[in-house]
């Protein structure tokens, strides 16, 4: 599907515009379409995307087709083992000139960033970016900076067993909304690539499929989907679910860890919003729960360290449907 320019007086149903960014996406990222809702789900749903995967299958090219595609500005912060939070967040320096310091902002003050390997520096730079993807504004110099909108974080992170790889703390996994791996691609989407060559060099030549007033009003659409009362009672039912193992033995932790937070909750509730208005529903079935719980709640569980781990689909297997 192509978005056309809307005759006057008519607006093109949200669903639409958004298969047409789904699709140019496909065009560029091959052959992974559940990886690609999930991403725009997440940034419907006003998070941030981890993904963890081995270099080359795509990370940052799905980044900067997003930003492409979206109207946004983008930036990229390859993080290393001697960066500075000051090289994410911005810098104070003199001017003679006028005889006081100048906040020069750093690339964080964009709208889609990529965190491009952020496992690589160490945790003080890493606590850089956790002001900024919670609170949405950066401080520094005694004053608060505001941070675009829309704001998004991609970050990329390799998984932990290679080299020279630091572990995320638990306070910095929670600030991603989801987690999710792109893999290899199958058979079919791999000979395409070969075929055609590396999909980055086609994100120049993007046409954006909106604008940044455009996603926000998408945005207050996801937020604005219904959700039933017995879908609550479903989203309770998965956390309570994953609170209960180390409770049920008198152990502060067992399991599932401590389980989802509250906060873990609110996330899935929105995500799960995001995803049934890309599928044009007004209101959020349990399919649509399912279908973003291993991606939200996974790398908030004990033991999954990778996206989507283990835990969270044996807490969907475990918990029935209402």
């Amino acid at each position: 599907m192509t978005v056309r320019p809307a005759a006057p007086g008519y607006t093109i149903p949200v669903p639409a515009r958004l298969a047409a960014v789904v699709e140019q996406l496909g065009r560029i990222v091959v052959g992974k379409d559940t990886p690609l809702k999930l991403a725009l789900s997440c940034m419907l749903a006003r998070g941030h995307l981890l993904i963890e995967d081995i270099p080359g299958v795509g990370k940052s090219t799905l980044a900067q087709a997003l930003a492409g595609t979206l109207g946004l500005h983008y930036a990229r912060i390859q993080f290393t083992s001697d960066l500075l939070p000051a090289d994410v967040l911005g810098v104070s320096i003199f001017d003679p000139s006028a005889h006081n310091f100048r906040f020069h902002s750093g690339p964080i003050f964009h709208s889609v960033v990529l965190a491009d390997e952020i496992n690589r520096a160490p945790p003080k730079t890493q606590s850089a970016l956790l002001e900024a993807m919670e609170e949405r504004q950066v401080s520094a110099d005694g004053e608060t900076r505001p941070l675009p909108e829309p704001f998004f974080v991609i970050a990329t992170q390799n998984p932990s067993e290679q080299i020279g790889a630091y572990p995320l703390p638990e306070s910095q996994l929670d600030r991603f909304l989801m987690a999710i791996e792109l893999g290899y691609p199958d058979p079919a989407a791999e000979r395409e690539l070969l075929i055609s060559g590396d999909r980055r060099a086609r994100i120049p030549t993007l046409t954006p499929c909106a604008d940044p007033a455009t996603l926000i009003g998408w945005q207050r659409e996801a937020a604005a989907v219904h959700v039933a009362p017995a879908l609550l009672d479903y989203v309770q039912a998965l956390l309570a679910a994953s609170r209960a193992a180390g409770e049920s033995r008198g152990q502060s932790a067992g399991a599932y860890g401590r389980g989802l937070s509250p906060r873990a909750g609110l996330l899935l509730v929105a995500a799960a919003r995001a995803w049934a208005l890309l599928a044009g529903r007004p209101m959020v079935l349990p399919e649509d729960v399912q279908a973003v719980f291993p991606s939200v709640a996974g790398h908030r569980l004990a033991g999954s360290t990778r996206a989507g781990g283990p835990h969270a689909e044996a807490l969907l297997r475990a918990v029935p449907l209402p």
